[in-house]
């Protein structure tokens, strides 16, 4: 295994590309702290990748504030003891608005 002994964080992994990420880390050995908005969402994915074996668990809020993102750093030191991979993958969708055209409060969101 790949990440054996690794504890990765990724956002937005409750669905899409994070939850597909969440899911080969942990099958490559991570430990998974899954960063999402949506609670049920996020428990789901935690429990496919501890139905599976591995180990992952969840930190509700927005990746985008302070707080947020001070949460999974924490979760992921307290719950595994470290902290070795990041991919900040949370976005947001808003009925797909190119680029051009979205608003500068949206993008640096």
């Amino acid at each position: 295994m790949k990440l054996e002994g690794k504890v990765a964080v990724i956002t937005g992994a409750a669905q899409g590309i994070g939850k597909a990420m969440a899911l080969r880390f942990a099958g490559e050995g991570a430990k998974v702290v899954i960063g999402d908005l949506n609670e049920e969402a996020a428990a789901q994915a935690a429990k496919e990748i501890t139905d599976a074996g591995g180990e992952a668990t969840i930190v509700v809020g927005d990746c985008a504030t302070r707080e947020g993102a001070d949460a999974l750093v924490e979760r992921a030191t307290s719950k595994f003891g470290r902290l070795d991979i990041v991919c900040n993958n949370a976005g947001v969708l808003d009925g797909l608005t190119p680029c051009a055209d979205t608003s500068d409060e949206l993008w640096d969101k």
